[in-house]
C-alpha cells in the first residue's frame, strides 16, 4: 500500500490529508525536485496542497513550493480535494519520500590526475595577482576576459484592452517555452536538461501566471504586469532570511531568468545572446542557466561569477560542459579590462590576472601534462597500486550495482570497498525479498570473481535517508537517533533477511560484511550475534566482519573494536560532521565541515593505530579517498585501502605509484600537528590538480 493509503488522517471539509513524510532532499525542494512534484500533481484533477505545519503551498506551483523554504528533514503532508484525491495523495507522498527524483547522496567527484609532488606553484606571486572564489567546476584554462552585463529590457507601460494584453502574455509564454526547448536539445548532460525542464515548468506555474493575468485584467500592459509578477516571486525567495537554506534564495535567479526571457519577447527584442570571441573566459556578476546553456562552447574556455555557489544551476551546467568555473569570486574581477589575459584554475579556486610569460608557459605545460597523464593512466589502469618503496595500497570502488562493479574492474579496481545495499531498498513501497536481494548481491560478486574483495554494507538508512515503508519515530535530532545499524537492530526480521541474502554470495567473491554507524561495542556484539546465527544456519561461516568508523566514539575505542572486528572502513563524510558537530549539508557550515581539519585527521590516526595493534586493516570509503590531496596523508596515517568513485580509480592508482611510504608518513605527522583545515590544505596544495 502507499504511504498515504496506510495512514490517511481523514477528511476535513471534503479534503483528505496524507501521512507526514520526512523530506530527504539535502537542500529541500528547490527548482528541479519541485518541478518534478508539480509535473506529477498536474496529472490529477484534484486541488492539491503541500502542507508543513501551518504553512501550505499549491502543489501545482513550482514557485509556491519553493516559497515554502523547505529543508532536509521537514515533515510534509499532502492534502487534496477532488475525485482522485486519494490516488493523488498516495502518488505524491511516495514521490516526496523518494526525493522527487533527486539523487539523495552527493555523487562522488571524479578525481583527476594530480601533479607530481615536486611541482611549483602555478604563478610566481599568487597573492599579488590572484582572485579567489569557490570552485564550481575544476579544470585549468588560459584565455582572455570577456565582461558581460545584462541589458535593460524596456517594455511599453501603456497597453491595449485587457483581452489583447492577455493574448500577448500567453503568446510570449508559449514562445519562451519553445526557446527553452531548443536550448535543451543542445545539451547532452541530463542534469542540464532537467534544469531547463524546471524553467519550462515555471512558465506554466499557475500562481505566477495568475498573478500576471490579474495585473493585466486590472488594465496593466502585459509587460509591466509580468515584470511585477516574476520580480515579486523572485524577491520572495531571495528574502527567505529566516530559512537556513541559502540555496533556495539562489533559485530567485531561475525565476528572473525565465521572467527576463518572457519580458524580452513582450518588448519585441531578441533575448540577449552573449557574443564570445575565441578563447574567452567570461566574467559576470551573475549568469543565468539560460545564459550559460546558450554559450558557444567552442569558444568558451571557462567563466567566473561574483555570485552563486557550487550547488547553483550554473555550476552544474559548467561541470556538465567540462569547463573550469568559479562562483563567488572576488568582485575585483568585474573591474578587469576586456581582453586581459588570465589563468583560470578551477580546482584551486583562483583567477590569476596579469600573469607573466613564464606563468602562462607553466599553465600550458601543466595542461599538456594533465592530458598526457590521463591517457597514460588509462593504459596503466591494471598495474598494481604499489608505492615507490614497495608498500601496496588496495584501490577499490564504491558501487551501487553490478554494472558499476564491472566498470570498476575494467578500470583496474581491486574489488569493491563499499556496496551500498540501500539502493535495493529505495524507490519502492515494500522491502525487497531475500531472493531479490540475493540476485543483486550475487550479480556484483560474479562481476568481481573469487579473487577480488566485496565489502557489502548492511542497510544504512535513517536520519537523512528514510524509507517510505519503514516508519521511524519523529526525532528532534534524526542524525543522532535511529540511523545505520540501529535501524537494523530495531527491525531484526528485515536485518536477518538481508544477512541471509548477503551470505549467499560467499565463495563467489571474497565476502566482507560491514555494519554502518557503529558507536558502541554493544551494537557490534548484537549485530555479530545475529549474523552468527544466520551464518550457522546457512553454513557460510567463513565471512569477514567489519564496521564503519563514522562517529568519534568508534575512533576513540578503535583498539577495543579491533579485538572484535576483522576490519574498519572510515566514512570520512559522516566522521567529519560528527567530529566537528557541523551538518555537511548545511549551506552556511558545509564549507567549514572539512575532512582536512586536524581533528578529523587525528580521528583517522587513532583508528589506524588501534587497528594496527591487532593486525587489522583499515580502508577509507568516504569522499576523501577520491581526493588527490588527501591520499598521501591517508596512506601516511596507516590506511591500507582506498575505496573511490569508479572513474577515479586510474588517477588514484597512478598517484599512489608516485608516492613513497616514508614520505607519506612524514607528511601525515606534519599536517596532523597543524591547527586548521586551511593550513592543512595549504600544505597539501602541491597534490591538487
Amino acid at each position: 500500500m502507499t504511504i498515504a493509503a496506510t495512514a490517511l488522517e481523514g477528511a476535513c471539509g471534503g479534503a483528505l490529508t496524507g501521512a507526514a513524510v520526512r523530506l530527504p532532499n539535502a537542500t529541500g525542494l528547490h527548482a528541479r525536485p519541485a518541478a518534478m512534484l508539480v509535473a506529477l500533481a498536474k496529472k490529477y484533477q484534484s486541488t492539491i496542497r503541500l502542507v508543513r505545519g501551518t504553512d501550505e503551498a499549491n502543489a501545482k506551483s513550482v514557485v509556491a513550493i519553493m516559497g515554502l523554504g523547505t529543508q532536509n528533514g521537514d515533515m510534509l503532508r499532502v492534502e487534496a480535494t477532488g475525485a482522485d484525491a486519494l490516488a493523488a495523495i498516495g502518488a505524491i507522498s511516495a514521490l516526496l519520500a523518494d526525493g522527487c527524483g533527486e539523487q539523495l547522496e552527493a555523487p562522488a567527484s571524479t578525481a583527476v590526475a594530480p601533479p607530481a609532488p615536486a611541482q611549483a606553484s602555478l604563478v610566481a606571486s599568487p597573492a599579488v595577482n590572484a582572485l579567489s572564489g569557490v570552485c564550481a567546476s575544476p579544470g585549468l584554462a588560459v584565455g582572455r576576459i570577456v565582461q558581460y552585463r545584462q541589458d535593460l529590457i524596456v517594455v511599453a507601460e501603456a497597453g491595449e484592452s485587457p483581452e489583447r494584453e492577455r493574448s500577448k502574455l500567453e503568446a510570449a509564454l508559449m514562445a519562451a517555452h519553445k526557446q527553452i526547448e531548443a536550448l535543451k536539445s543542445g545539451l547532452v548532460d541530463p542534469a542540464g536538461a532537467k534544469i531547463l525542464e524546471a524553467h519550462q515548468e515555471l512558465l506554466q506555474d499557475p500562481d505566477l501566471v495568475e498573478l500576471a493575468v490579474a495585473g493585466v485584467m486590472q488594465s496593466q500592459a502585459a509587460g509591466p504586469a509580468w515584470r511585477l509578477a516574476f520580480m515579486q516571486y523572485a524577491q520572495r525567495l531571495e528574502g527567505l532570511e529566516g530559512s537556513h537554506n541559502a540555496l533556495l534564495r539562489e533559485r530567485g535567479t531561475d525565476i528572473r531568468d525565465v521572467g527576463r526571457r518572457v519580458l524580452a519577447l513582450l518588448a519585441g527584442v531578441k533575448h540577449s545572446q552573449i557574443d564570445l570571441p575565441q578563447g574567452a573566459i567570461l566574467i559576470a556578476e551573475e549568469l543565468t542557466p539560460s545564459d550559460t546553456a546558450s554559450l558557444d562552447r567552442s569558444k568558451l574556455l571557462g567563466f567566473c561569477t561574483t555570485t552563486g555557489g557550487a550547488t547553483s544551476h550554473v555550476a552544474i551546467l559548467a561541470r556538465s560542459f567540462g569547463i573550469p568555473a568559479l562562483c563567488s569570486v572576488d568582485e575585483t574581477a568585474l573591474t578587469l579590462a576586456e581582453g586581459t589575459l588570465v589563468v583560470l584554475d578551477g580546482a584551486q579556486g583562483l583567477l590569476h590576472h596579469s600573469p607573466s610569460e613564464s606563468d602562462i608557459a607553466r599553465a600550458h605545460e601543466r595542461m599538456t601534462q594533465q592530458a598526457q597523464r590521463r591517457e597514460q593512466e588509462k593504459t596503466q589502469a591494471n598495474d598494481a597500486a604499489m608505492l615507490t618503496d614497495g608498500h601496496r595500497i588496495e584501490v577499490v570502488a564504491n558501487v551501487r550495482n553490478a554494472t558499476e562493479a564491472r566498470e570498476a574492474v575494467a578500470l583496474g579496481g581491486a574489488g569493491v570497498g563499499l556496496l551500498r545495499s540501500e539502493f535495493l531498498f529505495d524507490d519502492r513501497d515494500t522491502a525487497p525479498s531475500e531472493e531479490e536481494q540475493a540476485a543483486a548481491y550475487v550479480a556484483v560478486a560474479d562481476a568481481l570473481g573469487p579473487q577480488r574483495t566485496l565489502v557489502i554494507r548492511t542497510l544504512d538508512v535513517g536520519g537523512d535517508k528514510p524509507l517510505p515503508y519503514l516508519p521511524l519515530p519523529k526525532e528532534d535530532n534524526p542524525f543522532l537517533g535511529l540511523r545505520g545499524v540501529r535501524v537494523s537492530l530495531e527491525q531484526p526480521a528485515m536485518f536477518r533477511t538481508q544477512l541471509r541474502a548477503i551470505l549467499r554470495t560467499a565463495g563467489k567473491a571474497r565476502l566482507h560484511i560491514m555494519f554502518p554507524m557503529i558507536a558502541t561495542l554493544e551494537e557490534l556484539r548484537e549485530a555479530k550475534a545475529i549474523l552468527a546465527e544466520e551464518a550457522g544456519a546457512t553454513g557460510h561461516t567463513d565471512v569477514k566482519v567489519g564496521i564503519m568508523i563514522e562517529v568519534p566514539s568508534a575512533a576513540l575505542l578503535a583498539e577495543q573494536f579491533a579485538r572484535e572486528a576483522d576490519f574498519f572502513s572510515i566514512g570520512t563524510n559522516d566522521l567529519t560532521q560528527y567530529t566537528l558537530a557541523m551538518d555537511r549539508g548545511h549551506p552556511k557550515l558545509a564549507k567549514k565541515a572539512d575532512g582536512f581539519h586536524p581533528s578529523v585527521l587525528k580521528m583517522i590516526a587513532l583508528t589506524c593505530e588501534g587497528a594496527a595493534r591487532h593486525g587489522k586493516w583499515v580502508g577509507v570509503c568516504g569522499g576523501m579517498a577520491s581526493d588527490a590531496m588527501a591520499v598521501p596523508v591517508l596512506i601516511g596515517l596507516g590506511v591500507h585501502e582506498l575505496s573511490v568513485s569508479v572513474p577515479a580509480i586510474p588517477a588514484i592508482k597512478a598517484l599512489v605509484r608516485r608516492l613513497s611510504f616514508a614520505d607519506c608518513q612524514r607528511l601525515a605527522q606534519e599536517v596532523i600537528q597543524l591547527g586548521t583545515a586551511t593550513e592543512v590544505r595549504a600544505r597539501l596544495a602541491i597534490f591538487a590538480d
